[in-house]
């Protein structure tokens, strides 16, 4: 009933407005008609009275004039008329004629709008008297010299009146009534309509075939449970994904495999301390954030870059060592890179030119050719690492990332029958951007040695089929949302990212109180006051220049803010050995400073800059103390940053500042979302988070906190390993089918 009234009553506005409209037209053009009958009576009457009364004028006969005019005022539509002569007093006219108008104005008038039409057509005008409206027409009498005379007929228009409102209730009413029947109408058709789908569809479960028309719409609905019951069994069934659960898929779909990542980024780094001793870093990174709770789960090995100055002390002859720390659940295996590989492979081709390529960030991307080369033989050397740790034939790799483009089809030579997975965590450009990379065609061959191609988001997705589709031969079938070539096929799709929940960094946390006072004796803050946070590595993608500037438009806006108001940014160094991560810690370090000498009061600093690296259990403190986090991110794959506020809020406190323009943005949408390059728009959103209500930043955190417990990073394995296993069993049978093929075409007759 409330949709049907919610269609109901549009409809009737809708129909009600064209009516009005209707009405207004239909009266204006009656009254148009009505003014051009009663012109042409007037015109007609004393056309045919006109010798007449040209003769009785010039001759001053009055009474022969008044006789005259009587005989015209018998038409019912004509109520009074009158002649003026040249000096414009008033020769004759009947009773009837209003003293209102007289010769001396109405005929002053009339003789000048009679000269202006040139005299056939008379004079025209509606006057509005005690009675109703009048139509007023004159026409001159002409003489053979001097001034010309003037009749006056006056018109009784209630007529008209009376006709044009008649008119305009008959449309109203017809058009009400029309607004009406067409509702009952689309009521009546809507409800047999559902009546008609709901006894289908009640034929359908139990069993009866539906009509023919049905078959489409009953067919996706079959097609839909079937999915999401093969998912649900293949996953063991519903319910939150968790380690155990996902321990479980992977044990039942992929019989208890290991799985090998493959990374730059080392999830653990042994860092040698100024006294000799050996501390262990988590290094500031998303992918990390991410796929370490996944290892950590089922178990395998990590591939990666061991940098860290400990890293060779800790580790075997073949670079190999059990983490986590006191845990040890998986294997950490390193390779080592000499420093010119390191700064070719890494800081030039990966950091220089690809990461610039993939994000609308204003930074033009760098390509050298020995940079090329380095990122070549890296990939190498990675795959072949991972060519040793396999336990047989048909592994399960998980490729991570934009370092390892070519790596893929360098496995696959290696390992034919691999089953692997590349997930690319930043965004893909579109067609036409990518083309810029001069290796563009070995980046897609590369990565289409893959089973499994995955991103954040669909529209990345997207990109990359339309990069494949333009720059190399192959098919795209884009029902199934795949790439085939060669005989091969590899799957592209959209697999959201996120974190483990619950978060186990914000289980180890103190209490919200507690972190909240020692953040801000740390700081050096009043109780009352008010904090923003922001965690970042310190690169141009993340916008954090105009966050700062955010906040200063914030300050400048809302001056009740200045010296209440504190921003804190931990800022981990990124990059450094590239001129555009310098520069960018610079400009930095200047909006800070400048943005504190204006606003700075005493010991108050409005902005907190922390130029370094901070461990997970400082950064949740802090995430924990805030009562905004912003996440000014220019262009993000997803950002895990904002997903990590959410799940450390378990007081269901704060408010989140999301950039649009991360994958994020898509999920967490009761954040307040923002254009970053728009201050205006930021620094309002930043006023509206720190004057928001705990009642509205519970309703938002708490909705934000069951999307995360739903869309774990669990899940995100799981989907991921149940679509590997699912096209591994179809890749063994589609061999075994050959195989069979090639026995009976080789057996004798």
């Amino acid at each position: 009933m409330r949709q049907a009234i919610r269609f109901v009553v549009p409809l009737i506005a809708v129909l009600g407005l064209l009516a009005w409209g209707a009405s207004i037209l239909v009266s204006s053009t009656s009254r148009r008609w009505f003014d051009e009958d009663v012109d042409l009576r007037a015109r007609l009457a004393v056309r045919g009275a006109r010798d007449g009364l040209t003769g009785h004028w010039r001759q001053g006969d009055g009474k022969a004039l008044r006789r005259i005019l009587e005989s015209i005022t018998r038409d019912e539509r004509i109520m009074a008329a009158a002649v003026c002569g040249p000096a414009l007093a008033t020769m004759a006219a009947t009773p009837e004629y209003p003293e209102r108008l007289g010769c001396e104005d109405i005929g002053a008038e009339a003789r000048a709008g009679v000269g202006e039409e040139g005299g056939a057509a008379g004079w025209h005008r509606d006057v509005l008297l005690r009675g109703g409206r009048v139509r007023v027409n004159a026409f001159p009498i002409l003489a053979e010299a001097g001034p010309p005379g003037v009749v006056i007929l006056v018109h009784d228009m209630s007529f008209a009146d009376r006709r044009e409102a008649t008119t305009r209730w008959f449309m109203v009413l017809a058009f009400a009534l029309m607004a009406v029947l067409a509702a009952l109408m689309t009521v009546l058709a809507a409800r047999v309509s559902w009546l008609s789908w709901t006894a289908e569809l009640r034929r359908f479960l139990r069993g009866t075939p539906p009509r023919p028309e049905f078959h489409p719409v009953l067919g996706d609905v079959r097609d839909l449970i079937a999915r999401l019951a093969a998912e649900s069994r293949a996953a063991g069934g519903p319910g939150a994904w968790t380690p155990e659960r996902l321990r479980r898929t992977l044990r039942e779909r992929l019989h208890g495999e290991r799985v090998i990542v493959v990374a730059n980024r080392e999830p653990y780094i042994h860092e040698r301390d100024r006294d000799g001793g050996v501390r262990v870093l988590h290094p500031a990174s998303g992918l990390v954030t991410a796929i370490e709770p996944v290892m950590r789960a089922c178990s395998g090995v990590w591939v990666a870059h061991g940098g860290g100055s400990a890293d060779r002390d800790t580790a075997d002859g073949r670079g190999r060592l059990r983490v986590p720390p006191g845990e040890e659940s998986y294997v950490l295996r390193r390779v080592w890179l000499s420093p010119e590989e390191e700064r070719g492979y890494y800081y030039g081709f990966a950091n220089e030119g690809l990461w610039p390529l993939c994000h609308i960030a204003h930074a033009r991307p760098i390509f050298r050719i020995e940079d090329w080369a380095h990122y070549r033989d890296v990939n190498g050397r990675f795959a072949a690492a991972v060519a040793e740790e396999a336990e047989g034939p048909d592994p399960i790799i998980l490729m991570q990332d934009y370092h390892f483009s070519l790596a893929p089809r360098l496995v696959r030579d290696r390992l034919p029958r691999a089953t692997i997975l590349t997930f690319w965590h930043t965004p893909w450009p579109n067609a036409e951007q990518f083309g810029i990379c001069p290796w563009h065609k070995e980046i897609l061959q590369g990565m289409l040695g893959s089973s499994i191609v995955g991103f954040h988001t669909q529209q990345h997705c997207n990109n990359f089929l339309e990069a494949v589709d333009q720059y190399l031969e192959a098919r795209i079938d884009r029902e199934q949302r795949a790439v085939i070539q060669h005989g091969r096929t590899t799957l592209v799709r959209a697999y959201p990212i996120s974190i483990e929940w619950p978060n186990s960094w914000a289980l180890k946390a103190p209490p919200v109180a507690e972190c909240r006072a020692g953040v801000f004796a740390e700081l050096g803050l009043p109780p009352d006051a008010l904090l923003g946070v922001g965690v970042d590595r310190l690169d141009y993608t993340k916008g954090i220049e105009e966050r700062l500037l955010s906040i200063e438009r914030l300050l400048e806006r809302f001056p009740q803010l200045v010296g209440r108001f504190t921003f804190a940014e931990l800022a981990a160094p990124s990059r450094t050995a590239i001129a555009r991560y310098q520069e960018l810690d610079r400009n930095v370090v200047r909006l800070e400073e400048r943005i504190n000498a204006r606003f700075g009061r005493g010991a108050y600093r409005p902005i907190i800059l922390r130029r370094e690296h901070h461990e997970p259990p400082a950064v949740f403190r802090y995430y924990r103390a805030a009562d905004v986090c912003y996440v000014s991110s220019l262009h993000d794959g997803m950002n895990l940053v904002a997903k990590e506020f959410v799940a450390a809020r378990d007081d269901e406190r704060g408010a989140l500042v999301l950039s649009c323009f991360t994958g994020a943005a898509r999920e967490l949408t009761e954040a307040l979302i923002v254009n970053p390059y728009d201050l205006e728009q930021a620094s309002s959103a930043l006023a509206t988070a720190l004057a928001m209500s705990a009642e509205e930043q519970g309703a938002r955190m708490s909705s934000m906190r069951l999307l995360l417990s739903e869309f774990n990073v669990y899940r995100w394995a799981g989907q991921i390993l149940v679509d590997a296993a699912r096209l591994r069993q179809h890749e063994r049978l589609s061999g075994r089918l050959a195989e069979h093929v090639r026995q009976v075409d080789g057996a004798p007759a």
